[in-house]
């Protein structure tokens, strides 16, 4: 009996894994930073989330419908979007400013590229750096927990009037201070990465190059464990690691860039941080660390079995004419 060699373009391994599939693990490990977000703010952190979910849902929903493209929505790629955007917004931002950052996200960043896999940035990471810039003090209006939602705002960890050194771990590990809605609980953050590497939806290398290299320029720089260790689980640098970064369209895919990235994207942070004028850089870090991403993965990318350089092959050539 005779073999047949079937020969295919690649991938050549392949697994059962689908966008739906992914998408639903990235909700399902959101969900502690959702819960957590209602725990601590109040019952209208819940209301954020739905309101930008829906309005991102319904923006795709709404594009294609128009231009009379396959309708996309059932990926769930939208409602992580709106999810994420939520998170990254206080509990007191006005509805109608969560849907102008959904339109942001959705239209502008991910449907006007092409879509699902064609995006220059992570939908949700454009979507707040714009509120940021267009709605500053409204997207710096924290308040701390139990308080009124129009109450004064009020400084982070992070702001240059608070003593790291006083701040309590404790506290900032349960997120009992004030902050964007999915930044502030460290445990729930946890608990979503682990559902992540479990699930083998991320890997843990950008998640651990960039908390660990934020992590070693701060100590250098502030010599001090417990200033770092603060920095690390404050500011959004945790989530952003964590769901933002990984982001399979904007990150790179080999081990090596995957490196190269996270390093990037830590180095940035700290320099926007201590040298900078803002007290939070994490967004901007993963904003430039999505534009290098083709050359991470240049630079980062798998020799093949048995290559051999140019240079090195012409001079074993000359060598063995000579000889």
């Amino acid at each position: 009996m005779e073999e047949h060699i079937i020969v295919t373009a690649s991938p050549h391994i392949r697994d059962n894994s689908t966008t739906r599939g992914l998408m639903g693990n990235v909700l399902v490990a959101l969900i502690p930073c959702v819960v957590a977000s209602a725990l601590i703010f109040g019952i209208r952190a819940l209301v954020v989330v739905a309101v930008t979910t829906a309005a991102c849902v319904c923006f795709e929903y709404l594009y294609t419908l128009l231009l009379k493209k396959p309708n996309p929505v059932g990926d769930l790629s939208a409602c992580v979007t709106g999810v994420i955007l939520a998170l990254n917004m206080p509990v007191g931002m006005p509805l109608w400013i969560c849907i102008v950052g959904a339109f942001v996200a959705i239209v502008i960043t991910k449907q006007l590229f092409g879509g699902i896999g064609f995006n220059f940035a992570n939908p949700a990471l454009v979507g707040r750096i714009v509120l940021f810039l267009g709605f500053t003090s409204r997207m710096t209006a924290y308040v701390y927990p139990d308080m009124a939602v129009d109450a004064l705002a009020s400084a982070t960890p992070l702001a240059s009037s608070v003593d790291k050194s006083a701040v309590s771990l404790l506290d900032i590990f349960l997120g009992v201070h004030g902050g964007m809605l999915g930044e502030t609980c460290t445990l729930a953050i946890l608990i979503g990465l682990a559902y992540l590497l479990f699930t083998g939806t991320i890997e843990l290398t950008i998640p651990l190059s960039v908390v660990g290299s934020t992590f070693v320029f701060t100590l250098l720089a502030t010599g001090d464990l417990k200033v770092t260790l603060v920095e690390i689980m404050s500011g959004g640098l945790l989530f952003g690691a964590v769901f933002m970064a990984t982001d399979y369209v904007t990150s790179p895919f080999t081990t090596k860039g995957k490196l190269f990235y996270g390093i990037f994207i830590g180095l940035i942070t700290f320099a926007i941080r201590h040298f900078g004028s803002m007290n939070e850089g994490m967004s901007y870090a993963i904003l430039l660390g999505n534009l290098m991403t083709p050359w991470f993965n240049a630079w980062g990318h798998q020799t093949p079995l048995g290559f051999v350089k140019a240079k090195k092959q012409k001079k074993e050539q000359v060598k063995g004419g000579a000889a």
